[in-house]
Parts: structure tokens; sequence; C-alpha cells
């Protein structure tokens, strides 16, 4: 008795788009449809989606610039930034240090606005101390 050799599923293809590739014997389950196969393209979308999302300064610049108060809490949402509960990072303005109760990377660019003069902060009152708990636009004044 001679057995004929494995052989790989034929691409299905109904006439109406790009061809489907059918699942493979060697994949994990019979649920994933990998292009080549063997599962990376699979990985690479669940890579894809984990990956955490960045903003850029003109990006935060433009939303503070969009509403006249903008609590911290609110930028971290808006912007998923998630970190630590009680995590702050100093920033050098022109008054003095302040904290940010922002990841590293955003509390410098929030940081890099106040010193070009295009945000303003709100600093705790109750109790005393250098901490920002929103930011505001500084719009520029008209000259006649």
């Amino acid at each position: 008795m001679v057995s004929e050799p494995a052989r790989a599923p034929e691409p299905a293809n109904d006439g109406g788009g790009p061809l489907a590739v059918t699942s493979s014997p060697d994949a994990p389950n019979g649920n994933d449809h990998a292009p080549n196969g063997n599962g990376q393209a699979v990985a690479r979308e669940a890579e894809a989606t984990e990956a955490p999302r960045v903003c850029t300064t003109a990006q935060l610049r433009r939303f503070i610039k969009s509403r006249p108060y903008v609590p911290l809490h609110e930028l971290r949402r808006r912007f998923e930034l998630n970190g630590e509960a009680d995590e702050v990072h100093p920033v050098e303005t022109g008054e003095g240090r302040v904290f940010l109760g922002l990841p590293a990377r955003e509390a410098g660019m929030v940081g890099e606005l106040i010193r070009q003069g295009e945000v303003g902060l709100e600093m705790s009152y109750d109790p005393p101390v250098p901490i920002v708990v929103g930011v505001y636009p500084i719009r520029p004044i008209p000259r006649p």
C-alpha cells in the first residue's frame, strides 16, 4: 500500500476577489489564517494591537489649545498615557521646577510648550506644592 505525500491546501477562490488561504495543517488551531502558513502574520497583528500609542508635541498643543482648560487626568485619558498612579516627573519652567503627573516623555513635551509660552499651568493650592493639576492655552495678544 503506497500512500500519497501530504499536500498543502489549495487556495480557495470564488472568482469575486482575492485568493483566500485556508488554514495549514501545522497551524496551532484551525481558525488561524496566516498567509505564510506559519502564524507570523497573526503574531504581527497581535503585536500591532498591543503597541502603545504615542502622541506628538503638535497633538498635545492642538488638544490643549482647543479647550479653555485641560486637567492632567484628561490628557492621560485622551492620549492613553498609562503609567503608575503616583508617577510624576520634574519640569523646569521660568519660575522654577514643577512636577507633572505624566510619563517622562509627555512631561517633557508639555514642559517644552510651557517654555515656549504656549501653555500655562494650574498649580495645586491645597496643599501648596509645585505640582500641576491642569494646563490651559495662552493665546497670543493681537497687535493693532
